[in-house]
């Protein structure tokens, strides 16, 4: 493997999940483990250290015990090649992230340079996979789904179920939001919709007076926010402070439980896309048990991180080798049992599980809608 130069400082902390007489084969997961989004690089980090730890319970891979790298990238781009870098320079052959698309895409390049097999649990912007480095021949994959496919349910539901009413698309700027916001919209429109709003805003922004006065003054029903949980529930709550009884609509950056500690009441009958809960698939079941009985959540990609790593483990195994090429063929061309269920990836390295379906808040609580 080429050896990276490696600027700024360390990103990357090392958590070692056995001992460093066995211990042979190193792994990673990378996300925001700081930062505003840290929720949900505790999800994925979460997922990663159960996985690890059955796996090296069970034999490991290979027979060799695995080792779990944790980098913290903060959802900035910059960091997250600086993380892949640094990754690359630790040894490690596969990376279970990042979670924004917006740090996968260009630590892509790096992974792919470095041949370092990639499993994003969670990037869905459809970039990632339609200019993957390397095409046909890259190792760059997702086991989430894309924002194309993500907006067209949205755009397909809010034709259905808001006709005639005025419908907004605000978003913030980032690779994720921007490319859902504009998914959602397209697909609204060429089922017949119109618009009455389209502009972004700026993430990190505790307020959104001006942005909520105009949607108050044009009459706005609903807003589509292609963005995450933090910026969406302070426009939620900003909406009610105002009198406002429009719907918020958002996609896969709302299933946290962050969401309600920002909005209370407010975020109540928010909608959202997300696949269907792996919770209830039933090779789920024991591995959503021991994280709930340790006392961890089993909440939004969790265990679309584990299912990363279980595929990857698979295909080590039956390429007999974690050398780059062997498992990448093994990824192509296998079926893989994971607590998504079975999955396969296609040509693009797109995976094969059912599509998005929408959920409500309530309570506190979000759950699948019809």
């Amino acid at each position: 493997m080429k050896k990276s130069f490696l600027t700024g400082v360390a990103l990357v902390a090392g958590l070692s999940l056995a001992s460093a007489v066995n211990a042979q084969i190193t792994i990673a997961t990378a996300g925001p483990m700081t930062g505003q989004y840290a929720s949900f690089g505790e999800q994925m980090r979460t997922g990663a250290e159960q996985a690890v730890a059955d796996i090296n319970a069970a034999g490991g891979v290979l027979g060799e015990q695995l080792v779990l790298e944790i980098g913290d990238d903060a959802c900035d781009p910059k960091q997250a090649v600086a993380v892949a870098n640094q990754m690359a320079g630790s040894g490690v052959v596969f990376m279970a992230g990042h979670f924004c698309s917006g740090s996968s895409i260009p630590a892509s390049a790096v992974y792919s340079e470095e041949s370092i097999i990639q499993i994003s649990p969670a990037s869905t912007n459809p970039k990632l996979t339609d200019e993957r480095p390397g095409g046909a021949d890259g190792g760059i994959y997702r086991v989430c789904g894309r924002d194309d496919q993500q907006g067209a349910t949205a755009g397909a539901y809010l034709n259905a179920n808001f006709a005639g009413k005025k419908v907004a698309f605000v978003h913030d700027k980032t690779a994720y939001g921007k490319g859902l916001a504009d998914a959602t919209k397209a697909a609204y429109e060429a089922g017949g919709g119109t618009s009455a709003l389209y502009e972004a805003y700026t993430a990190g922004e505790k307020d959104y007076t001006a942005l909520v006065t105009k949607l108050k003054q044009e009459g706005v029903d609903v807003l589509y926010v292609g963005g995450y949980h933090t910026e969406a529930g302070l426009m939620v709550r900003q909406m009610r402070d105002q009198g406002m009884d429009t719907v918020l609509m958002s996609g896969d950056a709302l299933v946290t439980n962050e969401y309600w500690a920002i909005t209370g009441d407010a975020g109540e009958g928010t909608l959202m896309t997300f696949s269907p809960n792996p919770e209830n698939n039933p090779e789920a079941v024991e591995v959503v048990k021991s994280l709930k009985d340790a006392g961890k959540t089993t909440e939004g990609y969790v265990l679309y991180t584990y299912a990363a790593i279980q595929s990857w483990a698979q295909a080590v195994e039956t390429a007999g080798s974690t050398d780059y090429d062997a498992v990448r063929e093994a990824l192509n061309a296998g079926d893989f049992n994971t607590v998504l269920g079975s999955l396969a990836f296609d040509g693009k390295g797109d995976v094969s599980l059912p599509g998005y379906v929408f959920y409500e808040w309530s309570n506190g609580e979000y759950n699948q809608i019809n």
